[in-house]
């Protein structure tokens, strides 16, 4: 029987639907399963996505865009697929694609993870004949931590700062990873300020619903500590600073005087990339599936059937083939690289 999705150069095509799943050239329809600049790309001249991701998808892509949005769980027929969307619990309106067609059952899942964050909608599990899956961190290393348990541990580091005086400036992606810091974060210890970058995205996040703490502008930061007689980097004695990544060491993060920085990602799960970044603290957080999480979402399938997109494609479809599995690969333009670049534009716009 044909599969039901393939590659096409412009992304993954549903054929019996004619349609696209989160395709990175322009098309006639395309189904996005979230906002990250690696998923979601302008050009397209229809749009479908889960109804929560609406606002997001609007501030990055533009007002205009032709959207239409489903609710998780409802339903549409396109061309005689049945499509619905369910939460991935990766970001924001983030969704896993159901495609059901002539009795198969096929589900794109975009990015996921599940660990529960409070600022999305978990992950709820698809049974389906085939799964299509990321693999970010798809390999037996990565394994995370409690998210409790790096909160904490954040909360130690700036609490740390601010009885020194510093400002903690802490790097992550503007849009997912910022607003769960934010709402897993002591807000008691200090102000908050966000770059320019991240604020938006905020006030997106607490429009849908998500309990955030109240954050600053570098500007209303410098007015409040010109206010209380602090000039200068003396503005931002004792906050916490989020900022995107492609901040550091630019002029931008020199007004904050005497900080001490880190980093939030999965990958600081490597001794070599905080050594990379040259910062003074690395924070393993990551808004995708560790190892023993994938694992446990493509059992919850029910799939014989494992379709593997992007990050570590060989050893995931290595372990699956090992355990009886018809696994194989989708050669896709999606992964942390390519989002990393996508967002520090989106970034460098907003900022």
């Amino acid at each position: 029987m044909d599969d039901m999705v393939v590659v096409r150069k412009e992304g993954l095509y549903c054929v019996p639907g004619d349609f696209y799943i989160d395709p990175w050239r322009p098309v006639g329809h395309a189904v996005i399963t979230h906002a990250h600049a690696d998923h979601a790309r302008t050009g397209h001249t229809r749009y479908l996505a889960a109804a929560p991701g609406a606002g997001i998808l609007r501030a990055r892509l533009g007002q205009e865009i032709a959207l239409d949005t489903l609710d998780y769980g409802d339903s549409v027929t396109h061309n005689g697929v049945r499509l619905s969307l369910h939460p991935a619990g990766h970001v924001l309106g983030s969704a896993q694609l159901r495609m059901q067609h002539q009795g198969r059952v096929w589900v794109a899942s975009g990015d996921y993870k599940l660990e529960p964050d409070g600022t999305c909608t978990p992950f709820e599990p698809v049974r389906c004949d085939a799964f299509i899956t990321e693999s970010t961190f798809g390999m037996p290393i990565y394994r995370w931590q409690p998210q409790a348990e790096v909160f904490e541990d954040i909360n130690g580091w700036w609490r740390a700062n601010a009885a020194a005086g510093r400002a903690s400036v802490l790097f992550c992606y503007s849009f997912g990873k910022a607003q769960r810091i934010l709402h897993g974060i002591d807000a008691d210890i200090g102000p908050i300020v966000c770059h320019g970058a991240v604020e938006p995205l905020n006030r997106l996040y607490r429009e849908a619903g998500v309990a955030l703490p109240p954050t600053l502008t570098v500007a209303e930061a410098t007015e409040r500590g010109a206010q209380a007689g602090r000039r200068g980097a003396a503005a931002f004695a004792g906050a916490l600073v989020l900022a995107p990544p492609s901040t550091a060491g630019s002029t931008w993060i020199r007004r904050f005087g005497d900080y001490s920085d880190a980093f939030a990602s999965g990958w600081m799960r490597l001794r070599g990339t905080r050594r990379r970044r040259g910062v003074d603290r690395g924070f393993v957080l990551s808004d995708h599936a560790d190892w023993p999480a994938l694992q446990e979402a493509i059992a919850a399938t029910g799939a014989p059937r494992i379709i593997v997109t992007h990050g570590q494609v060989a050893p995931m479809v290595r372990w699956l083939r090992q355990n009886g599995l018809d696994a194989g690969a989708f050669n896709t333009e999606y992964g942390e690289a390519a989002e990393s670049a996508a967002e520090a534009a989106s970034d460098a716009a907003h900022a």
